[in-house]
């Protein structure tokens, strides 16, 4: 697997391959890097629908020449805990909130939340995050606002009555329980329509359909969260009840 930046003419085969509808892995295999590689440098520069090879790659020099100078004041040079390659650890940060915005979530929500991750206290205060993630504390006050609506974040006051944002285990679990509870409500006004729809007409049939589907994703989430829910209070290596 070889290493180093992204070429422009690297590039150039990204883009070609997102206007063709390629998936990130296939053009990871063509140009034979990871695809978490690939993932990273579509998601930072415009998303798949707003890439563009030439605006990418002068976006990259720039970053690079900020980067420079200023790199001992950047979150990568912090000593990193139990021997843990910092460099590495920034990498992965970026990958992780790459994904989050795969799924869905905005650019700034994705690092506070991927930044919450990677805390061995699985808490950070705001003025922490503001100054690991370089930010202003308006972008991670909106930021947290938005998680805690989504049931990603919780906040608590600690000992110095300062607030605390945690993404502790049990967080993914209430996460998934408000996911199913939201996919409930759609099901339910799904069905509403069909009465003022007229019974058997082809909107009426759909919207059946629809809450039909969304009622067994819904049930299906409950139960697989109630039965893995073990899962996230137990330690590597213990022996789990099935689940």
């Amino acid at each position: 697997m070889p290493g180093g930046r992204l070429t422009q003419q690297d590039r150039q085969q990204i883009a070609l391959g997102l206007a063709d509808g390629l998936p990130y892995a296939e053009i990871a295999r063509r140009l034979d890097r990871p695809t978490s590689t690939i993932t990273r440098e579509v998601m930072r520069n415009g998303g798949p629908t707003a890439y563009r090879a030439d605006l990418a790659h002068r976006a990259t020099e720039r970053r690079a020449h900020r980067r420079g100078p200023a790199a001992s004041r950047g979150p990568e040079s912090v000593a990193q805990p139990h021997g843990r390659d910092a460099e590495a650890v920034r990498e992965y940060e970026e990958t992780l909130t790459t994904v989050f915005m795969q799924s869905g979530t905005p650019k700034m929500m994705a690092r506070v939340l991927a930044c919450l991750c990677i805390s061995d206290a699985a808490s950070l205060t705001a003025s922490e995050l503001v100054r690991r993630l370089q930010v202003s504390p308006a972008s991670v006050s909106k930021a947290v606002a938005f998680l805690e609506e989504q049931g990603l974040v919780r906040r608590e006051r600690d000992e110095r009555r300062r607030e605390r944002y945690f993404v502790d285990d049990d967080v993914w679990y209430q996460s998934m329980m408000a996911s199913a509870r939201g996919t409930a409500q759609v099901a339910e006004t799904a069905r509403q329509g069909v009465a003022i729809l007229g019974a058997h007409t082809p909107a009426a049939n759909r919207l059946e359909n629809i809450g039909r589907f969304l009622d067994f994703v819904s049930e299906s989430i409950t139960r697989a969260a109630e039965q893995a829910r073990e899962v996230l209070h137990t330690k590597p290596g213990e022996t789990r009840g099935s689940v």
